[in-house]
């Protein structure tokens, strides 16, 4: 996507993260220095508008609102504690849930003032009256393909979501990035498949374009045992392309080690 050397990390995950690491906000900022980087930012995940799925699951997903407070106020401390050697963002991964969206304007409104950079993503997709989250697992991947008729419904399921993602109103602080546009690919060792809705696709990149919002060009997906590959790949990134849509990289680190990681 990008011959020039990187010198940003637009989504790198903290301490907060209930799926990620204990590595401290020290051990992430050390890494980019080491790396040359100039700028990053911590995009942790904004709070989840509702109880959607199964309590215990979600509690795995984002932080609480009490927890994201600490984040706020400890990011303020390290970045004061780094303004001499590297840009640093205060971000939100902010999670597009269909069917919430007023709740996630109200959290954004009540955070967007202290946020500076952020992304919208997708990683639950509604089927009928129930949401299922699309990365768990290659098991559970499976059980959804099943249900919904094989593999392209998932795919389609999913991008129709993200299609939603792009044109919600979600008030001023909406992100201007969409995170992994192909996370749904994640499982694609396991789960082969070129998809070819094209039309769906463009659609997508076009509404991304008009915007004038950006895609997450994100390597965590080359470090996933099952995906192999950027997020994101094949048409969808051929499409980022041929409309010249903006891309930031990501690591999608959840650990200091991946801060910067396969940007070359």
């Amino acid at each position: 996507m990008n011959n020039q050397r990187i010198v940003r990390d637009g989504h790198i995950h903290s301490p907060y993260c209930p799926h990620g690491t204990d590595d401290s906000f020290e051990l992430y900022v050390e890494e980019a220095l080491k790396l040359g980087l100039k700028e990053i930012t911590f995009t942790e995940h904004m709070p989840l508008p509702g109880s959607f799925m199964e309590p215990e699951f979600l509690k795995t997903c984002a932080p609480t609102l009490d927890v994201i407070e600490e984040y706020i106020k400890e990011l303020d401390y390290i970045k004061a504690k780094y303004k001499q050697n590297i840009k640093i963002n205060t971000g939100f991964e902010v999670d597009y849930v269909e069917g919430y969206e007023e709740k996630i304007k109200e959290l954004l409104n009540r955070y967007g003032d202290k946020i500076e950079d952020s992304i919208l993503s997708v990683h639950f997709i509604k089927v009928e009256d129930r949401y299922y989250c699309v990365d768990v697992s290659p098991e559970e991947f499976g059980k959804l393909a099943e249900k919904l008729g094989g593999v392209e419904k998932v795919y389609d399921r999913y991008y129709e979501t993200l299609l939603k993602a792009v044109k919600a109103d979600l008030g001023t602080f909406k992100p201007k990035r969409i995170g992994h546009p192909t996370l749904v690919r994640i499982f694609n060792t396991e789960y082969p498949l070129e998809y070819t809705n094209i039309t769906l696709l463009e659609e997508i990149i076009k509404e991304i374009k008009i915007r004038n919002y950006e895609v997450d060009f994100n390597t965590a997906g080359i470090r996933k045992p099952y995906c192999k590959e950027v997020y994101p790949s094949g048409i969808f990134a051929e499409l980022v392309e041929r409309y010249a849509v903006n891309v930031v990289y990501g690591s999608d680190a959840h650990t200091a080690l991946d801060v910067g990681k396969d940007f070359v």
